[in-house]
């Protein structure tokens, strides 16, 4: 299966909750933190709604 690399680029400070668990959700919850994940819907779903806080390399 193909994987996805997620680094978390943006602070969850002042952001809603529903997109500081979706960061906890993908294995982010500091700066900096990387994450190497199946690349599934599912991932992509959750990718695209904390787009602005994180960077995917694929």
């Amino acid at each position: 299966m193909a994987t996805i690399k997620i680094t978390q680029t943006g602070s969850p400070i002042r952001r809603t909750s529903d997109q500081r668990a979706t960061l906890i959700g993908l294995g982010l919850n500091k700066m900096h933190r990387v994450s190497v994940l199946e690349d599934s819907p599912e991932v992509r779903g959750m990718i695209r709604k904390v787009q602005h806080m994180v960077q995917v390399e694929g």
